[in-house]
């Protein structure tokens, strides 16, 4: 019967994972697959699926008492194999201190955070009114409408102010990009900031859950931001 096990460790606790992957040197084998690359056929259909899922690629290593993947938080950039354990591609990826700009919108609130690695450089947290929606119909209601469309596109263009404030002197050296906030909300948002567009190719391809974007939530977020998981597996029968 195989036994599988899940758990996501910070970036810190990663490095010690690691180190103890080297000390032990139980791996005949490590594989490291970008996003989109398939997974080996003797590895598990749960761990295979969960790998075919991950947008960043997985690390595997393979050896005698020892079965594990790791979906780290940033893309592996291509495919390699290497006999015994070798860890030099996943640690490229935790140990440069990447910038990093998280930008939550929501209706009503908004944050923005500058990091370099875990620490937080910049940013820009505030509020702006936009009444829920009106449930009456009428002329009434379509008043409201177009008043609530008004009060979104205020806010949106006070973001994207601060958001070009923040990110236009970074320039090529941001690395990332995350976005938080509702989905219909971050789309209506980016299609009014085209500055943004500039940036596309830098964005982490998933939204943050943080419901009131303050600095706190942000700075707390970039912790799970760096964090990758890890999934091991063995036949305990």
């Amino acid at each position: 019967m195989m036994k599988i096990e899940q758990h996501r460790l910070r970036r810190e606790h990663m490095a010690r994972f690691l180190d103890d992957l080297e000390a032990q040197r139980r791996a005949n084998a490590s594989i490291y697959l970008p996003a989109g690359a398939q997974a080996l056929h003797h590895v598990p259909e749960e761990v295979i699926n969960r790998i075919s899922r991950s947008k960043t690629g997985a690390a595997l290593f393979l050896g005698e008492g020892l079965a594990c993947a790791v979906i780290p938080p940033f893309p592996l950039p291509r495919s390699e194999t290497f006999s015994g354990v070798s860890t030099a591609p996943l640690r490229a990826l935790l140990e440069r201190d990447r910038l990093i700009a998280l930008i939550v919108v929501r209706l009503g609130d908004y944050g923005i955070g500058i990091f370099e690695g875990e620490r937080r450089i910049g940013g820009k947290v505030g509020t702006g009114l936009v009444h829920a929606r009106h449930r009456q119909g009428g002329s009434s209601s379509q008043r409201f409408a177009r008043h609530r469309e008004k009060q979104m596109e205020y806010l949106f263009e006070r973001v994207c102010a601060h958001v070009r404030e923040l990110l236009e002197p970074l320039g090529a050296r941001l690395d990332h990009i995350i976005y938080g906030g509702e989905e219909h909300t971050l789309r209506a948002f980016r299609k009014q900031c085209p500055f943004l567009d500039r940036f596309e190719d830098r964005v982490l391809p998933w939204r943050l859950d943080i419901r009131k974007p303050r600095q706190t939530a942000l700075e707390a977020a970039i912790s799970e931001v760096w964090s990758s998981e890890v999934i091991e597996w063995s036949d305990s029968g």
